[in-house]
């Protein structure tokens, strides 16, 4: 299986700062693992959506997009869990 490319959006970026050192660790390792397969077990599609999905870090979500013909996973949200589906 080849291996996707990983993008952040610019405001993702932004979103890793205001969240605890050792959970962006966390969550960089999760999202460096989509790269390798982007459907790990405890991913789930979103409803009512193309091909965007989540997938659970401890506390926090990240939603992610894949571009199956590119072989690109876009992050496109990283947020707490009582605040990431609003």
């Amino acid at each position: 299986m080849a291996s996707y490319t990983i993008t952040w959006r610019k405001s993702t970026k932004k979103d890793l700062r205001k969240i605890p050192e050792a959970d962006v660790r966390e969550i960089i390792l999760v999202v460096e693992g989509l790269a390798g397969n982007p459907f790990p077990n405890g991913s789930t599609k979103l409803i009512g959506t193309q091909n965007v999905y989540r997938i659970r870090v401890g506390n926090y979500r990240v939603i992610y997009e894949i571009y199956g013909v590119e072989l690109v996973v876009e992050v496109i949200l990283v947020g707490h869990r009582k605040d990431v589906y609003r």
